[in-house]
Order: structure tokens, then sequence, then C-alpha cells
């Protein structure tokens, strides 16, 4: 169990209300989270002997060296910096050391597990945005064991941050009378801007798939292992070339480190039982189709495995005897003989809305509207031109979790334009607003408290700054 004692010098984890909420694509997310971690490992590399420092928290320093490291990959990688970046980046490190230093006096404690599992993830994703293992050591600079001693490092003292502001806030809950105050209060200019919204049910059937389909991929299954056991032929091999699992094959099937809980169940019960490297799993089958698995290394609470992944086809005749099924579903809610909310319940297959009455679920917001893009793509293009109250003839889509082909038929609940947040469609939105800026209230009125118990010094040239604290007045 790590307890926090060091402090860190490129954390830059603080509450804030002075950014917007922006609509960025995938690919942007990805690179710009690459950034700050480029920032940060930038500092946490450098070799601080004899080098000139810029500002000390305590008894710890923060060098010129490490400030400009973040300050030019932050210019590499178009980050944006509001401000100097000489008065900003070694201000948001200072008001790291202050939480880190409050994180050891409290002896805050990390599990080891939920980092590692962090730090797998983090570098699984790098590796599949930069196209290889390779790629990601040249990025960084660094082999992967370093980055990954370096990103265990760095989320460690992250977690510390947050758990220290999270003791600090964790009373604060707004009533319904805290929301309108907030509201009437807040400039209207403060606003963010809602993007057109929808509330949906959907109702799903998975066609019946045959089982002679399902035995011709248990029989494939069976060849490939029976290879890999004899020696004939590498696993890493047959999956490049076999596995239907486009995010693994082209590594050869490798999942990198993961922590059960990640895990499809069947999938997590049959790797963790998994000994010898050499030996391939029996046929598992999840929701996802069905695999073989190869044991790659474990590390305690966490395993590295690579996978063979099928999925049984299915035939246009069961998707048309599954649309007619979903037609006649739809014409029984017109006609009034069933409401949608009860033909969802004894008919969907959607493990997700059936119980919910058939209302899609948002897992980013888990609210029951979306913005357009949050949509599978083909529910989006149905009631794209759908009328509140409308149900769309059956479809065939791809379930985005599973990636197998299902019928579904969807109703259109309610559309909500693009609009300011206002109280009355937006409570929830504005209710974070209101409880973010009380949490920030608290944050900052505690880093004014906490320097005055902590030595502060900067060095002439680095004063010359409006800072968002008022560091001079309690320095020496």
């Amino acid at each position: 169990m790590f307890i926090c004692l060091a402090l860190c010098s490129a954390c830059t984890t603080f509450v804030s209300l002075k950014g917007t909420k922006t609509k960025i694509d995938v690919k942007s997310r990805f690179f710009t989270a690459l950034a700050f971690v480029m920032m940060a490992l930038a500092g946490m590399a450098q070799n601080n002997v004899a080098e000139e420092v810029a500002w000390v928290i305590g008894d710890e320093p923060i060098f010129k060296s490490e400030i400009e490291e973040q300050y030019q990959q932050a210019l590499y990688e178009r980050v944006p910096i509001d401000g100097n970046p000489y008065c900003v980046i070694p201000e948001r490190m200072a008001i790291d050391k202050l939480f880190l230093d409050q994180a050891r006096i409290d002896t805050v404690e990390v599990q080891p597990s939920a980092i590692s599992s962090e730090v797998e993830n983090r570098i699984n994703l790098f590796i599949a945005n930069l196209g290889s293992k390779e790629k990601v050591e040249e990025y960084f600079r660094m082999p992967l064991p370093r980055l990954r001693e370096k990103l265990n490092e760095m989320y460690s003292e992250q977690y510390c941050i947050q758990q220290v502001q999270s003791e600090l806030t964790k009373n604060v809950k707004a009533t319904p009378a805290d929301v309108r105050r907030f509201y009437n209060n807040i400039s209207k200019d403060s606003l963010p801007y809602i993007p057109l919204q929808v509330e949906t049910q959907i109702i799903t059937i998975n066609p019946v798939i045959p089982q002679q389909e399902i035995d011709e991929v248990k029989a494939r299954l069976r060849d490939y292992a029976q290879q890999v056991n004899s020696g004939e032929r590498e696993f890493s091999t047959l999956a490049i070339l076999y596995s239907q699992d486009q995010s693994t094959a082209v590594y050869g099937g490798e999942t990198g480190f993961q922590s059960r809980s990640v895990l499809l169940p069947e999938y997590a019960t049959a790797a963790f039982n998994l000994n010898d490297s050499k030996r391939v799993s029996n046929i598992v089958e999840t929701d996802d189709g069905y695999h073989i698995i190869q044991l790659i290394e474990r590390r305690g609470d966490r395993i590295n495995t690579r996978h063979i992944l099928l999925r049984p086809k299915v035939s246009d005749k069961d998707l048309i005897d599954a649309v007619n099924r979903l037609d006649s579903v739809r014409n029984d809610i017109i006609a009034g003989n069933k409401t949608f909310d009860e033909m969802a319940l004894f008919v969907s297959q959607d493990k997700d809305s059936r119980n919910n009455n058939g209302h899609m679920l948002n897992e980013n917001t888990h609210s029951s509207r979306f913005e357009m893009a949050e949509l599978p793509a083909e529910v989006g293009k149905k009631i794209r031109d759908m009328q509140p109250g409308d149900i769309s003839e059956p479809f065939v889509m791809i379930n985005p979790k599973t990636r197998r082909e299902q019928v579904a038929i969807v109703k259109l609940v309610k559309r909500i334009d693009g609009h300011k947040a206002d109280l009355a469609e937006d409570y929830m939105i504005i209710k974070d607003m209101c409880e973010a800026a009380e949490k920030e209230k608290i944050i900052h009125k505690w880093v004014e408290q906490k320097q005055k118990s902590v030595y502060v010094y900067i060095e002439e040239g680095w004063r010359n700054c409006e800072f968002e604290y008022d560091w001079l007045k309690t320095g020496k």
C-alpha cells in the first residue's frame, strides 16, 4: 500500500470553473491528455542536481528547468495556457505541493492495484493510438518499464491530491433553494450552451444463431488451440490472422494488464485460472462471442493475456425473422394493444434498458438524455427526422458492446433543441455547476490558509506575475 510521502513536481490537478465544456473528437481528447502526461513526465524526469531554483514550497524546490520543460511541451502539443506560462505553470506546481504535503500529514493511502490498473489502461491507450510499443517508447523517449514507473508515480500523486480535495469538499450538496439562488445570481453569459438532446426508448431482439454455426466456430477455436499447444504455430500469429477483436488482433491478441473487474466475468474467471503460459484455455463464451485465451503474465490482481475471439454469424433468414417479429410488436403498440413500456419489459433483450421501460441511459452522464453524437449510429440515423411519439420501423444495428448484429425499434420520447442551460430543462447541470462553485470556494480558502503554514520563496525574476493566490505576501 502506497502512502503519500513525496511531493509532486508536475501534477496539475485542481478544481476550476474557469473553463467551459466544449465538444472535441476522440483523437483530440487523446492527444490533449497525452500532452499533459508528457508535461508531467518531463518534469518528473529532470535530474535536479545543481539546477537553478525558481520557487520553494516548504522544503521542496521547483526548478526552472521543470517549468521550461512543461512550457515547451505545451507549445509542442498546442495545449493552451491561460496567462503567462512562467506564472501559471509554477503556481500550479506549487498548489499541488500544498495538497501533497497535506496528503502526507493525513497519511492518505493509495491502493496500488487501482493505480496499476489506471497505468496499464493508459499505456494500452497510448499503444492503440500511436500504433506500437516501440512508437510509444520513441514518443516518450524512455522504455516501457520506465514509463510505467513514471506513470505510477504520477497517478499516485494525483490520487493523493484528489483525495485531499474530496475530503475538503465531501459535505457539499446543493439544495433546490441553493440551485435556484445560484442560477439567479450567475451571469447568464456563463451558462453553457446545451446542444440538441433527445430521450429515446428501444426494444431489441438478438437473432437466433443456428447451433451448426456455433459448432463451426468452436471447431475452429479448438483447431487453433491444438496448433498452439502442439507448438505448430504461435498464438499471436493466429490472433493477427483470425481474431475478430480488432482492438487486440493487431497486437497478436494481447489485452495488456487488466484487473478482474475490467474483464468480462466469464473471461476473467478463465484467465485467472490459467497457470501455464504455454497452454491455451478451453473455449470461453461471453456476451462478446467465443474466446480461447493464453496467459502472458500475472501481477497480483492484474493479468495480461492474449485471446482469439470469434463471433457466430447471423444468417439473412434469422435477421429477417427478427425484423418480422419486431414489426408485429410495433404494429401492436401502434394499434394500442400494448404500450412500448410493456413490450420493452417482455420482449426486449437489451439488458441495460429492458427493466427501465426501454429507456436508453447515457453512460457518460447517467441520464436519459443523449446528444446525437452519443447515440449508436444506427439509432441516431433513425430518429433524426422523427417527431416525439414516433416509433421507427425495425432496423438492423450493431450492439456497441458486443459488436453483434441485432434488430431494434426505437421511440423518440422527447427532443430538446439546442439552448442555453436553464433551470427548468437542465436542473442537474445547474446543480453540478452550483456544487462545483462551492467546492472551488472551499479549496481556494484552504489554499490561502495552507500558505500561511508553509514556507514559500519565489526567486527574483519570477515574482512579477498576477497570481491567483497571494504568494508574495505569505512568502519570504
